[in-house]
């Protein structure tokens, strides 16, 4: 991915999200994707796909089950 299409994707995301925490940074595996942080924490990656010239972008983020709510929290019903 370009340093254009990085900062763009990092600005939607933040106006998105109404925030200022999410940065962009290059992944170690794969040239067309780039790692998604939330402050310092590490949350998904964003892969960036080109179809018969039209390109998007798919942001994956993982949600590991230990860092969910414990489901007996009252609050959640």
């Amino acid at each position: 991915m370009t340093r254009t299409e990085v900062l763009r994707i990092q600005k939607y995301l933040n106006s998105k999200f109404d925030s200022t925490q999410f940065t962009l940074k290059k992944s170690q595996s794969a040239d067309d994707s780039m790692e998604v942080h939330l402050g310092d924490e590490f949350i998904g990656v964003i892969y960036r796909d080109e179809d018969e010239g039209e390109v998007s972008y798919a942001f994956n983020m993982a949600i590991l089950e230990m860092d969910l709510p414990n489901a007996a929290d009252a609050s959640l019903i």
